[in-house]
């Protein structure tokens, strides 16, 4: 049950907070966390003394998967602010504004650091140019796109922050007007949509963020207008969802977009509404641990790495909200996995910095500049994670999170020593590649989980593959989600009947051309380098119970990291057509050995079928007709067999042709639980 009433709060949790609060010092500032022995290995951040307060908790032991409340006021840690009135989650509040995300001190401290920085002053630049775009912007409206308001939100949420950030950092009114006049436009909508919460949770994070930056700027009037109607449009239907809707008991992005665009927001009015803020915070101290809990043990989260970002940015904006506001985060940055989270985009991503993609991701899905890595740079620190943020700014524009979370480079260049992970977890995913820093280098990755997770597809063991620069080995991502029934997850739903999210468009083995089960479970995944120069090896059989008795997958690395073996081994107890296959945008020419030849930008790959003996390659159209996104240009190579049986094999080698000319011809065919 979400604890969502002041009255509601366990006596143990008020006991802790009271504790706790009476021994708060206003100005301590606490340590950064010393690694585990047993930790990855991480840089050393550069030294931030100059900027201000950065607030972090001291790390502790990360010993429980499922947190509770109980669980994480026992872990929290000294709150620093001055007592306000409210309940005890509100005893440290700080007083006046702006308490949020970047405080007075912080914001000073960076501008000091600004005046010799070269990095920081491109940064606020970046900004600038954003903020001068939005003031020339009409007014937003309250206009949907299907059952959405959420483009309008974060519309909102993007001209707030970069409007009222230029404000601060400037002085100039023209900013703090425009941000004004933004806020004043949505704050007048008849209501933000509550029907899709996510738009209101957004909202309420834009509007709880100016009206906390722009306090002292506002008059008493606007301060009024734009506080009841963040309390009429957000707060209020903030509480009425603790009790009735499912995001609280949800492990997924909405757990951490709606917690943590409801604490902003009831952060911001603290002081003269502070119920609003005691039972927010205590309906999110319980239902975080629910969402952070994905990210455990080793970071990777269920949703795909496009999701990861919505998600974890969420996560670092309701948790340093917290921090600045509070002076604690209740221990909820504790949670296992979480510290590590910020290498998973780092390895998810290709050598062109193309995701592993899966989930409901857009098609050829990129990593680009991520605000959230500076904050779990900071949280953790950890230079690895704020080196190789500034890596992809050097080719993207910097965002205000990256101003106001921001850690100077220290000068090294970012590359991991190890070339191939494997990230455990309830959607476990393997990566592994040829090499860092090059960007023709071979990459292949692979992912496991369950059929059901949120924004799945059916796709339990599918693969994607670059090398020479291209992508060859394809996910097509999301379709349309406002196609009828695209919710529609349930066995037989119509979700499944959507070509882009059954089995039948992803890197997977087909039996009798049925898809996997909408309940298949593939969390058995480990990584090997006994008889390859890596490889993986994945259990799908519950994926296809009914189909066959047992299925196993093998990707490997061959020929000095040259060339990707996918071996699929298959027990049937009665006769099957059985079927291999890869999406691609490759041109495709079949050989007359069998093999096949793909171009692909001018590069070329081969493909060879080891096994079973005389199979060969053949290949088939993965375009679709309206309403679904037509695919166009997009095949299929597969692989066919008719009416097999027993135990079968099929083995399929992918080689790159590289500038040298060779091509990797052949590997090596072990059982798979050799491997």
């Amino acid at each position: 049950m979400i604890l969502f009433r002041r009255s509601s709060v366990s006596a143990a949790l008020l006991f802790i907070v009271l504790a706790v609060a009476s021994c708060a010092s206003a100005t301590t500032v606490l340590p950064t966390p010393t690694l585990s022995p047993t930790a990855p290995a991480r840089a050393t951040m550069p030294s931030v003394a100059t900027l201000g307060p950065l607030p972090t908790a001291t790390a502790e032991a990360r010993a429980t998967r499922a947190a509770t409340v109980d669980g994480v006021a026992q872990r929290m840690t000294a709150p620093t602010s001055t007592p306000a009135e409210g309940g005890p989650l509100l005893r440290t509040l700080k007083v006046g504004h702006p308490r949020l995300l970047l405080t007075d001190a912080r914001l000073e401290g960076l501008k000091a650091l600004h005046e010799t920085d070269e990095t920081l002053q491109r940064f606020v630049r970046d900004v600038a140019r954003q903020a001068d775009d939005h003031a020339g912007q009409p007014m937003l409206q309250r206009e949907l796109i299907g059952p959405r308001l959420l483009h309008i939100s974060r519309a909102a949420l993007q001209r707030v922050y970069t409007l009222a950030f230029m404000y601060r950092w400037t002085g100039e009114a023209r900013y703090a007007d425009k941000a004004i006049e933004n806020l004043r436009a949505v704050c007048a909508f008849s209501d933000w949509n509550p029907s899709h919460f996510l738009d209101v949770a957004e909202m309420t994070h834009a509007v709880g963020i100016g009206y906390d930056w722009l306090y002292d700027y506002m008059d008493v009037a606007t301060r009024d207008e734009i506080r009841t109607a963040l309390i009429r449009h957000g707060l209020e239907p903030g509480l009425v969802a603790y009790r009735t809707h499912w995001f609280p008991h949800n492990e997924y992005n909405w757990n951490q977009v709606c917690n943590g665009g409801l604490v902003v927001g009831a952060l911001a009015v603290a002081e003269t509404d502070p119920r609003y803020a005691d039972d927010i915070i205590a309906g999110a101290i319980e239902s975080l641990p629910r969402a952070l809990a994905s990210y455990a043990p080793d970071g990777v989260w269920m949703e795909g790495p496009s999701y990861w970002h919505y998600a974890t940015s969420y996560t670092a904006y309701s948790l340093a909200a917290l921090q600045t506001a509070l002076g604690t985060d209740f221990g909820l940055s504790d949670a296992p996995g979480l510290a590590a989270t910020g290498y998973f985009p780092i390895f998810a991503s290709g050598p062109n910095s193309l995701y592993l993609n899966f989930a409901d991701a857009g098609s050829k899905s990129r990593r680009g500049p991520m605000g959230c890595m500076f904050w779990l740079a900071q949280r953790y620190g950890d230079a690895n994670l704020a080196d190789a943020e500034h890596e992809m700014l050097k080719l993207g524009r910097a965002s205000v999170e990256h101003v106001i979370w921001y850690v100077p480079p220290s000068g090294n260049y970012y590359r991991p020593a190890e070339l191939d992970r494997l990230f455990r977890g309830d959607v476990p995913v393997a990566v592994l590649r040829g090499g860092w820093g090059d960007r023709r280098a071979l990459f292949v990755g692979i992912k496991g989980g369950f059929n059901q997770v949120n924004h799945g597809h059916l796709d339990l063991g599918s693969f994607e593959l670059d090398a020479l620069g291209q992508r060859w080995a394809l996910d097509l991502g999301s379709d349309d989600y406002n196609l009828l029934g695209y919710w529609d997850g349930v066995v037989g739903g119509q979700r499944w009947s959507y070509y882009r999210l059954n089995s039948q468009s992803h890197n997977v083995p087909l039996i009798n051309d049925r898809d996997q089960r909408v309940v298949g479970v593939a969390r058995e995944m480990r990584l090997t380098h006994k008889v390859h120069d890596v490889g993986v090896v994945i259990d799908l059989s519950d994926a296809y119970r009914g189909m066959a008795e047992s299925l196993g997958r093998g990707v490997a690395l061959v020929g000095g990291r040259r060339a990707v073996l996918v071996q699929d081994e298959i027990t049937l107890a009665q006769p099957a057509d059985v079927a291999w296959g890869m999406t691609t945008e490759a041109e495709i020419k079949l050989l007359a050995d069998g093999s096949a030849e793909l171009t692909l930008q001018g590069e070329k790959m081969r493909a060879l079928a080891l096994s079973p003996a005389g199979a060969a390659l053949s290949v088939e159209s993965a375009e679709q007709e309206p309403p679904q996104l037509r695919n166009r240009g997009v095949r299929r190579l597969m692989v066919r067999l008719s009416a097999v049986s027993g135990d079968v094999r099929i083995a399929v080698l992918l080689s790159p042709v590289w500038p040298d000319g060779r091509v990797v011809t052949d590997a090596a065919l072990i059982p798979l639980g050799e491997w």
